[in-house]
């Protein structure tokens, strides 16, 4: 038995799991830290943050396929160890920058009428954006390729490492922002950033022999397919029409090994050929993704993202407006991850019962129905929605009448650093029920309690079909494309995103949050609408049959090739 016990804790697997927990740590620190200390430098105001969420957004939408291809293009070792050491150091020198921006804060204001702060604030969000660029390539590599390398042809093992590497994302959600928020509540920014800086450091080596030792352990990860041409892969999904069996391992498309090309003499590539290269291969992401057999599962994954209804600055803002203190948001926060990680048990059950396109349909229709309490909050006591309102009265009093930019109110900081949840609706943290006279506890809390049951409830659904359509991605795209078209995915998912920043940018008053609610839970059924049509075509009249399937064959995973019909 302690055999076993060693040989699990020093098996490729287990130090997949040890490096992604050490790696997401680092990343949710930095992702809580670094908007909390572009508040606090920019005189409690909001505005860098937004740039900074702004430019991430943009980057991602734009360059998700160009990172995709540079991922499939080169070695397995070469890009994760490439992408762990650029996010790590950018983080690192972003935490020294800080440090220097707050000690010599006063200076710097002095120094060329505050250019060259204005300078160092333009430094930090380029070099954070390009962290973040980094981390995307690692989460596509690690998550989406080795994962499914390292499981071999067991789907059955594959679908236990997606729930577990879920369960280390929740709970690394909860415990690194409070770890870090804690470090600056009785510390103070400059010893967060020294702290970030010196965790990403010490990381960083340790995630780079992790992924040595898993490489190592796993001979298979050296050898990697090549890029398939335009016609070879209409070929091959003709093939893959007319001999595939429902047996077949997790590979469903033949592919050919890199070694088994020989090696070939680089064209000349002229000047104007090199500029439209990176256009040329954002169209083709994009191409290539809407041809894919599970094109609609993916869109439907990524309409989830236009919401409201998580547990990101703008709902919880909203919650602290209706008298939820602090302490009772970490609570429900808490309480999300539970459900969160429940999810992931859920889909690692039903899918053995039910098989795995059966199981994102039971998903989604778990989690629009705890959304639809969401939807009836709207119209509860308590809820401060006003259809007489205009929901675009906030934005527009600031343009035509002058008033000042919001801002955050600075006799609180430790509630920042504490929670993380500067309040985006109104630009203050300070409680806004509509009446300035009427103090929190006077609010009815029967909106904001449904509200909040839908959200937390929902999470069981909505981890369950994440993993689905993340399962369905790594099965049934051809390894020579599981880059390019897993940074669309994300591309995808972004873009989404920052439609419904956008959206509470447009009506940002707590009157109007209703009215986002209901576009969020419109949003979801249009996401599931999506899924459903992508689990008709691949399973017809076969549908609602729910059987065990084999483990490692699971036929019903496997949408037809014929991509010309999605």
């Amino acid at each position: 038995r302690l055999g076993s016990v060693i040989a699990y804790f020093t098996s490729a697997k287990f130090l997949l799991y040890l490096g992604h927990a050490l790696s997401t740590w680092g990343d949710r620190m930095w992702h809580f830290a670094v908007s909390v200390f572009l508040v606090e430098l920019y005189g409690n105001s909001l505005l860098l943050t937004a740039v900074y969420g702004l430019v991430v957004a943009g980057s991602v939408l734009l360059l998700g396929a160009l990172i995709g291809d540079w991922v499939d293009k080169n070695s397995r070792l070469k890009v994760a160890q490439t992408s762990l050491i650029v996010q790590n150091s950018s983080v690192i020198l972003c935490g020294i920058i800080l440090m220097i921006i707050f000690l010599f804060k006063t200076q710097l204001l002095t120094l060329y009428h505050g250019w060259l702060l204005t300078l160092c604030y333009i430094l930090v969000i380029t070099i954070a954006n390009i962290a973040n660029l980094a981390s995307t390539a690692t989460a596509i590599t690690i998550q989406r390729d080795w994962i499914v390398v390292v499981a071999g042809e067991d789907r059955s093992k594959l679908a236990d490492m997606n729930a577990t590497i879920r369960r280390i994302d929740q709970l690394t959600n909860i415990l690194a922002p409070m770890a870090v928020g804690q470090i600056m509540t009785f510390g103070s920014p400059m010893i967060g950033c020294g702290f970030i800086s010196g965790w990403n450091l010490m990381s960083m080596c340790v995630e780079y022999l992790l992924l040595w030792k898993v490489y190592q352990k796993t001979p298979t990860l050296a050898h990697k397919s090549a890029k398939v041409e335009a016609s070879e892969l209409k070929q091959l999904n003709v093939k893959k029409e007319s001999d595939m069996k429902p047996a077949e391992g997790v590979q469903l498309i033949i592919e050919k090994d890199v070694t088994a090309f020989e090696p070939q003499q680089e064209k000349e590539v002229g000047c104007a050929a090199r500029i439209a290269e990176p256009f040329i291969t954002f169209r083709d992401g994009w191409v290539a993704y809407y041809n894919q057999p599970v094109f609609l599962a993916g869109m439907g994954l990524a309409f989830l993202y236009m919401t409201v209804l998580g547990f990101d600055c703008i709902t919880t803002g909203y919650a602290y407006t209706q008298g939820l203190s602090g302490s009772v948001l970490s609570l429900l926060m808490g309480a999300s991850a539970v459900t969160g990680i429940l999810g992931t048990v859920a889909f690692t059950w039903l899918r053995r019962k039910c098989g795995l396109i059966r199981t994102g349909l039971i998903s989604g229709v778990a989690q629009f129905a705890c959304l639809i309490l969401c939807a009836i909050s709207v119209f509860m006591p308590g809820s401060p929605m006003d259809l007489t309102v205009s929901p675009f009265a906030d934005i527009s009093a600031r343009l035509f009448e002058n008033e000042p930019l919001p801002t955050i109110a600075s006799p609180e900081p430790e509630m920042i650093f504490a929670t993380g949840m500067p309040n985006l609706l109104n630009g203050s943290i300070a409680p806004a029920n509509g009446d300035p006279e009427m103090s929190p506890e006077s609010v009815p809390l029967i909106s904001v309690s449904l509200l909040f049951a839908g959200v937390i409830a929902a999470r069981v659904g909505l981890w369950s079909f994440d993993l689905t359509v993340t399962q369905l991605l790594q099965e049934n795209v051809i390894e020579s494309e599981r880059g390019i078209i897993n940074g669309v995915q994300n591309s995808m998912n972004y873009l989404l995103d920052l439609l419904h920043f956008i959206m509470v940018i447009l009506a940002p008053n707590p009157e109007a949050f209703g009215l986002l609610v209901l576009i969020s839970v419109s949003f979801v059924a249009m996401g599931h609408i999506m899924y459903f049509r992508f689990a008709q075509k691949s399973l017809g009249k076969q549908l609602f049959v729910c059987h065990t399937p084999d483990p490692k064959a699971a036929p019903d995973s496997s949408p037809p090739g014929n991509t010309s019909t999605v």
